[in-house]
């Protein structure tokens, strides 16, 4: 059994060695046990079912919450050799009976359905009749109302399994899960005694960077100049943002697409199809878009504005450099994000866990406001904890900004709090510090306040910049729902006796934003990877996907072709020693790269 696993991967996959984490979830699976893995995105959480699925008789059911997962998935697994299907709304009647005429034959060894399909009774009837060896469910926190994407649906798996003749193993994973919502997982789908590993949440690869006080749409369009052959999602939080960021990149000639729930479906469907098949390299898109996707050569992923939680913003920025290739997610934060996440809080439904909705909110806040180490502070949310860091690898650890003392600011700050009886918000504090003169200050006399208009030489959006900064360190608390108010911490009575000072880097002095992609991807272990040869067998890549009808990455990742410019293997023996070129893809597209590669070593050697 440990050979066949490992040959399998080889074969299959192109691997000579499992990542942290597969190896013990698919021993503990292939020995008869549930298993919960939690797992970045990017990490291989598939290979940790495909391969028990190719090891044990029967059919391996994947539950997986949208089509695009699905059809990019079926289609890696058909690239490989692997007999593999899906069943959802895009199939018409005759392609439906055609994979279910499949199923009754064995044909397939995994079958990916959504889970309202999973529940319907036709289909469970079709399932009753099959030996289902395991049932793998995908993207695991839909299932938990304390996770970022719930799906009632999800809820229901638990009893359609014991709907089925026997009890199949049961393998749930996810990327993104806090600890409430990793015991939800293992309650709602009935998890039995699992083994249940958590390989980290970070993503070394990807380089954190918040920007703040930019215009957003000349950061985009100095950032996109700078990558023009790369990849990249930016994420809206509203249909009319995307419609407008869309407009003006089309307008300036980028090859751009767009996504969000006020499409109809086939616009939607030939947006992403441009997408992953790399005929736009820029997708503008609200939170609706992207979910599990699969394609693995996205160089960036660019906030347009701040996501309401940090588990949405961890998994939209996941999405970046699945390939393991550096890659960048730059979120553009205003104070006006905060009132937009507040209004669609507001407009959710009674179902939602409201009070709960704003204290993810304002972690998110904190995220933004915090001078410490991005990575850390994503870290420590998700439970990996982390103290003292410094990663070098996000905007936070390479500022080059010197620090100034804002001492006396913070404390102008806290005696206004204080003067206002510890009763107000960040915007009312900001005002009458800056001295307005709008009626509601006046109304309540915070005019005559020995604080008021004291710090009237800066702008609102700087006294606001230094609250949230107070705010994530601590120093000033917010409590409070849709109107938080704001109140002194312990430690600001230090400050304000003078024991304690602050500095900050980033409102004072403006910081130099890092717009490059970090290395710009073409090193891999220190070894240079050469561009002419990367940009033609990019090109080699692109006609055999138009010629097969699948996007390129399923042909070979960016990481990859990056070996093959590094190594230049001109043998079978050699190609196959690539990372990610296993038996069956050297039979299908060998001996055309190989031709590439000589031809490039030849023209280089005369």
């Amino acid at each position: 059994m440990e050979d066949k696993k490992y040959q399998l991967l080889k074969k299959y996959f192109g691997y000579d060695d499992f990542r942290y984490g597969q190896k013990e979830l698919i021993d503990e699976i292939l020995s008869g046990r549930d298993v919960l893995g939690i797992m970045p995105t990017g990490a291989g959480k598939s290979i940790c079912y495909q391969i028990p699925a190719l090891v044990m008789d029967g059919i391996t059911v994947v539950i997986s919450p949208l089509i695009s997962l699905m059809k990019d998935q079926v289609d890696t697994l058909l690239e490989m050799g692997i007999e593999a299907a899906f069943i959802n709304s895009s199939l018409s009647d005759l392609e439906y009976r055609q994979v279910i005429e499949g199923l009754r034959n064995n044909q397939y060894k995994l079958i990916y359905v959504a889970p309202e399909r999973f529940e319907m009774e036709g289909f469970i009837n079709i399932l009753s009749r099959l030996h289902i060896s395991l049932i793998a469910v995908d993207e695991a926190h839909c299932v938990s109302q304390w996770g970022h994407d719930f799906r009632p649906s999800y809820t229901n798996i638990a009893n359609i399994i014991q709907k089925l003749p026997s009890r199949p193993l049961i393998a749930a994973f996810t990327a993104t899960a806090t600890p409430i919502v990793r015991k939800d997982i293992i309650k709602l789908l009935q998890l039995k005694k699992p083994f249940t590993i958590t390989t980290g949440f970070d993503r070394e690869n990807i380089y954190f960077e918040v920007v703040k006080n930019e215009n957003k749409f000349d950061f985009i369009h100095h950032y996109l100049q700078e990558n023009k052959t790369q990849s990249g999602l930016i994420y809206c939080s509203t249909r009319k943002t995307v419609d407008s960021v869309y407009k003006k990149l089309k307008d300036k000639g980028y090859k751009v697409r767009k996504y969000h729930a006020g499409l109809s479906e086939d616009e939607r469907s030939k947006s992403q199809e441009d997408f992953l098949y790399d005929k736009a390299t820029i997708m503008v898109a609200t939170n609706a878009f992207g979910m599990g996707i699969d394609k693995s050569n996205i160089r960036f992923v660019l906030h347009y504005n701040m996501p309401k939680n940090i588990e949405s913003y961890y998994q939209e920025a996941g999405r970046a450099g699945r390939d393991g290739l550096p890659s960048n997610c730059v979120l553009l934060y205003s104070p006006a994000d905060t009132v937009m996440n507040k209004f669609l809080i507001e407009q959710s439904s009674d179902d939602v866990d409201k009070q709960g909705e704003y204290k993810k909110l304002y972690e998110m806040v904190d995220y933004c406001n915090t001078e410490g180490c991005l990575r850390t502070y994503i870290l420590n949310y998700f439970g990996d904890k982390v103290l003292n860091t410094i990663c070098n690898n996000c905007s936070s650890c390479n500022n080059e900004v010197e620090e100034q003392d804002i001492t006396i600011e913070a404390q102008k700050i806290m005696s206004c709090i204080k003067r206002m009886n510890e009763r107000f918000g960040t915007a009312m504090v900001a005002n009458v510090l800056k001295g307005s003169k709008n009626s509601k200050v006046t109304s309540l006399g915070f005019h005559t306040l020995p604080t008021y208009g004291i710090m009237k030489e800066y702008k609102i959006e700087s006294i606001k910049e230094i609250i949230g900064y107070l705010i994530a360190e601590n120093i000033v608390f917010q409590s409070g729902d849709k109107y938080p108010t704001l109140a002194l911490g312990q430690s600001a009575y230090d400050v304000l006796k003078g024991h304690k000072t602050i500095t900050i880097k980033r409102v004072l002095v403006k910081e130099k934003a890092k717009k490059g992609l970090k290395d710009k991807g073409n090193k891999a272990d220190n070894k240079v990877v050469d561009m002419t040869l990367f940009e033609s067998l990019r090109e080699l890549r692109m006609r055999i996907a138009k010629e097969q009808r699948v996007p390129p990455f399923v042909v070979f990742s960016d990481a990859t072709l990056n070996e093959m410019c590094i190594d230049y293997p001109t043998t079978e023996e050699a190609f196959l020693e690539v990372s990610g070129v296993g038996q069956f893809k050297l039979e299908k597209y060998g001996e055309e790269f190989i031709t590439a590669i000589k031809n490039f070593v030849d023209s280089k050697d005369q």
